[in-house]
């Protein structure tokens, strides 16, 4: 999932509150629109930097109102005030940075450079304000009577102060906020030379024979994405991973796999203007200077000290753990059983190679499974997919989605829901935006234009309800049909959205998905598993001519469910791994991106075919604004959490039971960040999540945990 994240305290994504109107500028005036969506046809790049200036004025008037009370600090007039403030700089950001992600062009590129460090400058100046900081310390040394909600609150806020260096001494704080302000510079360019090239590559095939090996829904998708470019009569295939990713897996042109493989692993890493080497160590040094500014020995000792997981120590033994496990059997696969097939295709001295591992996997499993994913792909229409996740979370929760049409939307094909509960309360919502464009950057998200939270007024309380978006790169077509595992992504991404739609907070920053990073992918990876499920398939798995996907084919596909899963695994791992590497590095250690990355790798015991999810250069989770910086191992981490929590499912005999989906819903969903993770979890399962159900769902065990000696 991808946050907006702003360097300043955690202010959450709030609703406009009552702007006067003090110029034709939209982002500085009420939205007379249903719910309060965006006016998008109004809002022009030129808009957004007077308008992030004059928000910045104002939230600086709230904060000087909350400091200059005359009432003693408590939680009421300071913490909650604080947590209510910045209602238009949260408004506009919300719009902005969805925008730079999801439609993004060269004049908002132009803006951000400006606004990035702005905003920086401005979270500095919040966090490290002393007399802000000082009846927030009066407000906590209180010792009021206050829910667990309060508390929770309480303590964030206050923590969050401190770990953005309001306990520092002025000449410490400067450079702190010097530090900030360079690395969200970097964090901008990074992504911005991401974007321009991923976009710029493109493989042009003109030759029929070339397209040896691909699906027909492929070879139409090369020529739509030609004819786009206006190079019809040929075929283009780009570095989005809808394209890339199959083209990799299908395509019998070694000498293509092996230059859009290149391409894709060497983004940003080509000593062109988009080189990002040096980025990447300017960031891995500044962060840790940052740490130790703050009193940590490494950034990620500074990350972790919020996270589940707590120590370094802790993720670098999951991930060695379960690295020994799935690249051995990995690298056992691929020689036992790729390299046999490669030398009868090539010639004995062939050698396996990063662009053969896609292909020889596919190739395999079709021989020895009898099982081709082709099979399936057209009982994975996007509609009904979309459908299907929809009718899922109706069937477990009581939400529903209802298409609004006098919503206005950002760009083309995408389409807003109304979401309700089963009592027709309003709850939300949704914008669902399925495909890639020039002006997206990759991958998948869920992300917020406005959270939930609860305020009190002058005549009661008003709930603000959630704006979201989930965002996807799958590539168009006349009728565009999905793999299992793009199908699987989209339950992903609708998981953390029903997250933030049940949320039931009354304050902004617990909300929704303000929990931990190695919690919050718990309610998206878990709805991936109701996409694989007999029953659930059965529901929406059907081809053009409405014809529902056939018993024979699902055994198939469930009986390699698992296969490759050590592969996959070991790649997510590296990724992680590769990360936390990085973060627990000190600002004097000498860093050479490629040479780090390398020894990070070697220390791992990757293999060269193997390498990592996301390669240093690309690896925008932690080097761009993606948030999960010394987290990448979130994923990992979430996923022992969601296999056990499927699993409570499973026991009672009932994918759909009812009471394992309210207890969830409360201990989990509704709860945002109220109660401590590891708390809210034993709260659902009754224990601690038992890490033999992700070794049973990748399939490297059967029944029992190996036996510790």
């Amino acid at each position: 999932m991808k946050k907006i994240l702003m360097t300043m305290l955690s202010i959450g994504i709030l609703a406009a509150g009552c702007v006067k109107k003090q110029s034709d500028n939209p982002l500085l005036q009420d939205w007379n629109t249903p719910f309060g969506t965006a006016p998008f046809d109004k809002i022009k790049p030129e808009h957004y930097e007077p308008a992030f200036k004059e928000a910045i004025t104002q939230h600086n008037a709230e904060i000087e109102k909350i400091i200059n009370q005359k009432d003693e600090p408590n939680f009421d007039n300071t913490i909650a005030a604080f947590d209510f403030s910045g209602r238009l700089l949260a408004k506009i950001s919300g719009v902005f940075y969805n925008m730079t992600g999801a439609n993004t062009n060269k004049e908002l590129q132009a803006v951000q450079e400006i606004v990035s460090p702005m905003l920086t400058a401005h979270g500095d100046s919040v966090a490290m304000n002393e007399r802000l900081f000082e009846r927030v310390k009066k407000a906590k040394e209180k010792n009021e009577s206050l829910t667990r909600e309060q508390q929770m609150l309480l303590d964030k806020i206050y923590k969050s102060f401190v770990r953005n260096g309001a306990l520092l001494p002025k000449d410490k704080q400067e450079e702190l906020k010097k530090t900030n302000a360079e690395l969200a510079k970097l964090y901008t360019k990074f992504e911005s030379n991401l974007l321009e090239e991923t976009k710029s590559f493109k493989l042009v095939i003109d030759k029929k024979e070339d397209l040896a090996g691909l699906p027909q829904w492929l070879i139409e998708q090369g020529a739509a994405t030609a004819k786009q470019d206006k190079a019809e009569g040929k075929w283009i295939y780009t570095l989005d991973n809808p394209s890339v990713l199959p083209f990799l897996q299908y395509a019998d042109n070694r000498a293509l796999r092996e230059k859009i493989f290149t391409a894709r692993i060497n983004r940003c890493n080509n000593n062109n203007a988009f080189d990002n080497k040096k980025n990447v160590e300017d960031i891995v040094k500044l962060r840790a200077k940052k740490a130790e500014l703050l009193g940590y020995k490494t950034f990620a000792d500074y990350v972790l000290e919020e996270r589940m997981a707590k120590t370094p120590t802790a993720v670098f033994d999951l991930l060695k753990r379960l690295n020994d496990v799935a690249l051995k059997v990995a690298d056992s696969n691929a020689k036992a059983n790729f390299l046999p097939m490669l030398k009868k295709d090539v010639g004995n001295d062939a050698k396996l190679e990063g662009w053969d591992m896609y292909y020889y996997a596919e190739k395999y499993r079709k021989a020895h499974y009898n099982f081709d994913e082709e099979d399936t792909r057209p009982y994975f229409e996007i509609n009904n997919v979309r459908q299907g996740c929809f009718d899922v979370i109706t069937k477990l929760y009581g939400l529903t989605f209802t298409q609004r049409n006098d919503i206005q939307v950002y760009a083309e094909d995408v389409n807003a829901y109304e979401v309700k509960d089963l009592k027709d309360n309003h709850i939300g919502i949704l914008y669902f935006d399925p495909f890639t464009r020039a002006s997206k950057v990759g991958g998948a998200w869920c992300n917020e234009y406005r959270g939930q939270y609860v305020q009190k007024t002058e005549i009661g309380t008003e709930r603000t309800t959630p704006i979201i978006t989930v965002c996807f790169n799958f590539s168009k077509g006349k009728e565009t049909h999905l793999t299992a595992e793009e199908a699987a992504t989209v339950f992903h991404e609708m998981g953390h959205a029903v997250h933030q739609f049940l949320s039931d907070c009354t304050y902004p920053s617990v909300s929704g998905t303000n929990v931990p990073t190695d919690f919050v992918e718990l309610p998206s990876q878990v709805l991936e598993h109701w996409c694989g499920e007999k029953e659930v398939l059965k529901m929406f798995a059907k081809n053009d001519k409405g014809e529902i996907i056939p018993d024979s084919l699902i055994a198939k596909m469930h009986s390699v469910a698992t296969y490759n899963e050590d592969f996959m695994l070991s790649e997510l791992v590296a990724a992680a791994y590769l990360d936390m590497a990085y973060h627990s590095v000190s600002s004097s250690d000498k860093i050479s991106t490629l040479d780090f990355e390398a020894k990070a790798m070697s220390d791992l015991g990757c293999i060269p075919q193997i390498p990592p999810r996301y390669r240093s250069t690309y690896f925008s989770h932690v080097f761009g604004d993606g948030g999960y910086a010394a987290g990448y191992y979130s994923y990992i981490w979430s996923e022992v959490l969601d296999a056990d929590a499927f699993a409570a499912f499973k026991e009672t005999g009932n994918i759909f039971d009812k009471a394992t989906a309210d207890r969830f819903k409360k201990e989990i969903l509704s709860n945002g960040g109220k109660e401590k993770a590891d708390v809210m979890y034993r709260n659902f399962r009754g224990r601690d999540a038992d890490p033999k159900y992700i070794l049973i769902q990748r399939g490297l065990l059967k029944d029992t945990p190996p036996t510790k000696k």
